[in-house]
């Protein structure tokens, strides 16, 4: 696994641990409210992997593009399927996605690399 995605994977599991090991119940349902919603239901996991990952761009958090682009890669989208919806993401956040959009792809070539 490059590592790009390991350093990535590794912080977030580490820190996740501490996190839900605080033993705060409004952290905790916030985590489950996150992981029920990414479940499939009228839409399918790919689609809200999807929205997830627009919504990331848009709102220029690095850390949500990355788990979005590996949770998305893992359910088989393309890397067309991808760039679309990045590109989505730039029309509707503007130019200052851009750095995010490079990021992003940059993180997505790290995961086809595995």
């Amino acid at each position: 696994m490059s590592n790009l995605v390991e350093e990535f994977n590794a912080y977030r599991a580490k820190m996740n641990e501490k996190l839900l090991a605080d033993n705060n119940k409004v952290i905790k349902r916030i985590f489950n409210v996150d992981t029920n919603a990414y479940m499939p239901g009228a839409l399918d996991v790919k689609t809200k992997e999807l929205l997830g990952l627009v919504a990331s761009a848009v709102l220029r958090c690095d850390d949500c593009i990355k788990y979005h682009l590996e949770t998305s890669h893992k359910e088989g989208i393309t890397k067309e399927e991808m760039m679309e919806a990045m590109g989505i993401a730039t029309l509707v956040g503007g130019t200052i996605v851009i750095p995010h959009l490079r990021r992003a792809y940059e993180f997505w070539e790290a995961l086809e690399n595995n």
